[in-house]
């Protein structure tokens, strides 16, 4: 446990001393608003939500909501574009261009590497081990005084397994930065997600998302789950209407049809289950690795012409033999039941 972890000694002096913009519903929400210079005779499209009104800066309503899902505080909650936003967000903060590092464990998820050199920050690269596993050591032996966060994935993307919690509790505890746990597919593994322990770490930051067990790729909402001293930076730095009406009224309408949310988890399981298992029978097929994610992660002889070849029949999968660890594998995402046996009856035919 962190208790005495100094978040304001990591974040930069000019992040520390912004003095964040105030928008007009920073200050008033109801009333006669003729403060913020919108288009007082409407917007073309009617609908209850008056979006010809900007929303409000901080949706509080959903914060709230996500907190008792998550069963943390309203405090630990921060609303992005996306989990992409937050991964920005958070280089913007604690990471001065040309000076700061980051840690990345491939094969990972590549905006992490994207949103580095956007910031013009360094990156460490600590491969996984061969079992898809963290080499803890080896992180905290890379870290050094200008490495500001890490980033771990968990379920892994692209490999689709949980990393093991015990390991990322002790980077947790003895990383001199910011751990940020990826968790976008935590709702379609066994393991408990981390979220709760942001109360206990105050270092540790985790990434969720509305676009995969949710289902709602389209609204482009994220969340980040930390203390709340990471939570106000990101609310000062963040544009002051990043979520628009629109997003936060579906996302809010999508936790009346939780069980509804839960039997399509548990049918992309099952059907994760079925095509792992049609995938191992097959003679040409060396690898199926375990997942706890939404897709499925295999090698196979060839793959990079077997993905184009797939393609070639309208059948879109994705070829990850460029990432470290990953030679010949290919990433397919677990469809409806009849997208399921199309491609499997489609990768059949196209097999040598």
């Amino acid at each position: 446990m962190q208790n005495s972890f100094n978040i304001d000694a990591l974040v930069r002096e000019n992040i520390r001393n912004l003095k964040p913009y105030r928008s007009a519903r920073d200050d008033f929400e109801k009333g006669l608003l003729l403060d913020a210079n919108e288009n007082s005779l409407g917007a073309p499209v009617r609908n209850s939500l008056q979006l010809h009104r900007y929303p409000t800066t901080t949706h509080n309503s959903l914060r709230k909501k996500i907190a008792a899902w998550r069963g943390v505080d309203f405090e630990n909650i921060f609303l992005g574009v996306g989990s992409d936003e937050p991964i920005d967000l958070l280089m913007r903060i604690f990471c001065n261009p040309l000076k700061d590092t980051i840690i990345t464990t491939p094969p990972t998820y590549g905006m992490y590497r994207v949103s580095a050199n956007i910031n013009n920050v360094g990156v460490k690269e600590v491969l996984l081990n061969d079992k898809f596993q963290l080499q803890t050591e080896k992180i905290l032996e890379a870290a050094d005084d200008s490495t500001k966060l890490l980033f771990l994935c968990s379920p892994n993307n692209p490999t689709s397994n949980d990393l093991k919690r015990t390991d990322m509790l002790r980077l947790i505890a003895a990383f001199p930065g910011i751990v940020v746990v990826d968790e976008a597919y935590i709702d379609f593994s066994r393991q408990e997600s981390m979220a709760s322990m942001v109360q206990q770490y105050p270092n540790l930051v985790v990434l969720q998302t509305f676009s995969k067990s949710f289902g709602l790729a389209g609204i482009r909402l994220g969340i980040a789950i930390a203390g709340p001293d990471i939570i106000h930076y990101m609310l000062k730095v963040k544009a002051p209407y990043n979520i628009n009406k629109l997003t936060a009224d579906i996302a809010l309408q999508a936790f009346d049809n939780m069980e509804l949310i839960k039997f399509n988890l548990n049918k992309i399981r099952e059907e994760r289950d079925y095509v792992a298992e049609q995938l191992r029978h097959s003679d040409v097929i060396d690898v199926v690795y375990p997942s706890n994610a939404n897709f499925l992660l295999f090698k196979i002889h060839n793959a990079e012409e077997v993905y184009r070849n797939l393609a070639e029949q309208g059948v879109i999968v994705r070829y990850r033999g460029n990432e470290p660890l990953c030679e010949n594998c290919l990433r397919v995402t677990i469809g409806m039941p009849d997208e399921n046996i199309r491609f499997l009856k489609t990768l059949k035919e196209v097999l040598p």
